[in-house]
């Protein structure tokens, strides 16, 4: 059971209840602040007062005063009028992810709603009710408007929902799930469309996989690492002591595990000609601790910002005050999911050089022309390299900042935006490209350790090799392999690797 206060949320947490797992309940402390801040806003519409988001228009036409007669409609019409996002819907852990995180938000007491409207968001979660999403048309200030418009959508019984797994209309979803749909009040409307909760599912999720898929290319660099015969004298912690980043630290540590025991580092111990490996081999603690590194502080980000007040006007109980302000521009998000893109490019940069190595005969140590049991009649693993320069080619071109661009909306009054969410949906895609690259590596060098048997590798080297060998046999004559690094992409993303990182 996850009791929703407002707090901080480990991207593990969001991560679960996205994906299905636990329960998720208002905290009797949260109630009570989003009471008081309720009654904030129902003062200020008793007596008149003029308050942005309460009963004005909205964006360029904030100093439009709308009639107390009008303030239901405001909020349906706000709601509507935003719900013009296009493309493929989210997943559903994407969607709901957003769930979880608008109610989080809200539940912090400076939004001015009702309990009831985070009630009815927790109610959607419960049900498995998840609003379909389309994933193109913010521009990451005011928040994430078109995307979480589509959500509130399917809280008021209008658009579309998928209700355990079948797309239909809200309001259909609604009644099998036997929830009625919530008719809107005063501020409403905007407490559920300000915000970054679009952009934080959708890259938080991205970010989650992330990290996965950087501990896993230390278990597929080490296995590279013994099918060249390479050394792990780079790996010697004293080295990276003298220059202490974390992540480099615990790289090098993770692979002296990896490669602990190793027969084949033992048969060329003593006369290995060579003075070093290639950079793509002996720098792997430097370039994927580089890489952790990255990954780490937008993770740090990502959390602070599950936690943070976002939408704008922040209502204050306490002084019965309401201010607007920007908290919903999501440029710590978006500038942080650019560095997380361009590093996980760069780890697929790395990547795609070992295997090159493995494959190339002008530098794999060895090992067959491509790895082909026969070569030139087989092309044995030609094309895994080919698709990897396509994958690591793709991801240069979407790791170029969507941060840095700008384009002014709403009449010059939004005139500087985050396009925070585009950074999300480009590290999802880099991270997708990241993973089949990595299962590429991981196969390739599954089939140059065939060639150093009978000698076995370190002992976690050969965890690794054993479970790439349940879904991918030895080539010993050429055959289509898509299907196979999809198997291996599969088993990444169930965690059947996890142990190993």
């Amino acid at each position: 059971m996850l009791e929703l206060n407002g707090q901080k949320l480990s991207l593990a947490q969001v991560v679960d209840i996205a994906g299905g797992e636990g329960h998720v309940s208002l905290s009797a402390a949260a109630r009570e602040r989003v009471e008081q801040s309720r009654r904030v806003v129902e003062k200020i519409v008793a007596e008149g007062r003029t308050v942005y988001g309460v009963n004005t228009g909205f964006g360029k036409l904030s100093d439009v005063r709308i009639e107390p007669s009008q303030l239901r409609e405001l909020q349906l019409n706000l709601v509507r009028s935003h719900s013009c996002g296009l493309g493929p819907p989210l997943s559903e852990a994407e969607a709901r992810a957003m769930l979880l995180l608008r109610a989080n938000v809200l539940a912090q007491g400076y939004s001015g709603c009702r309990p009831v409207l985070i009630e009815a968001l927790l109610r959607l979660l419960e049900s498995r009710v998840t609003p379909v999403i389309p994933e193109k048309g913010s521009v990451g200030a005011s928040g994430d408007l078109a995307p979480l418009a589509h959500l509130a959508l399917t809280v008021i019984g209008e658009g579309e929902a998928f209700y355990r797994g079948e797309r239909m209309p809200s309001a259909k979803a609604l009644q099998r799930a036997n929830i009625e749909p919530l008719q809107l009040e005063v501020k409403e409307g905007i407490a559920l469309l300000n915000g970054t909760q679009a952009m934080v599912a959708v890259g938080g999720l991205a970010l989650y996989r992330a990290e996965r898929v950087a501990r896993l290319a230390d278990v597929a660099g080490a296995m590279a690492l013994e099918a060249l015969r390479g050394t792990p004298v780079a790996f010697d912690e004293r080295i990276h002591a003298a220059r202490p980043h974390a992540g480099q630290i615990e790289v090098a540590a993770h692979l002296r595990e990896l490669l602990r025991d190793s027969q084949i580092r033992q048969s060329h111990l003593e006369n290995d000609p060579r003075v070093q490996d290639a950079y793509s081999v002996r720098c792997m603690p430097q370039v994927h601790g580089a890489v952790r590194g990255a990954l780490s502080h937008a993770r740090e980000i990502v959390e602070t910002e599950t936690g943070s007040a976002t939408d704008n006007p922040l209502v204050f109980a306490e002084t019965g005050e309401v201010f607007s302000g920007g908290n919903f521009h999501g440029a710590p998000l978006a500038l942080s999911f650019d560095y997380a893109a361009i590093a996980m490019t760069d780890l697929m940069s790395i990547t795609e050089r070992r295997i090159d190595r493995l494959v190339n005969p002008d530098s794999n140590e060895g090992l067959p022309p491509f790895l082909s049991a026969r070569p030139g009649v087989g092309s044995g693993f030609m094309m895994l390299q080919i698709v990897a320069a396509s994958l690591l080619s793709e991801a240069k071109v979407l790791a170029h900042p969507a941060s840095i661009d700008n384009v002014p909306t709403d009449g010059g009054k939004e005139d500087h935006v985050s396009m925070g969410m585009t950074g999300a949906t480009k590290l999802r895609s880099i991270v997708d490209n990241a993973e089949l690259i990595t299962a590429i590596e991981l196969i390739t060098a599954a089939e140059g350790l065939e060639y150093r048997a009978p000698l076995q590798p370190g002992r976690g080297v050969k965890q690794a090799y054993d479970i790439v060998r349940k879904y991918v046999t030895r080539l010993t004559n050429d055959r289509a392999m898509s299907g196979e690094i999809q198997m291996i992409v599969t088993a990444i993303r169930e965690g059947e690797f996890d142990a190993l990182t």
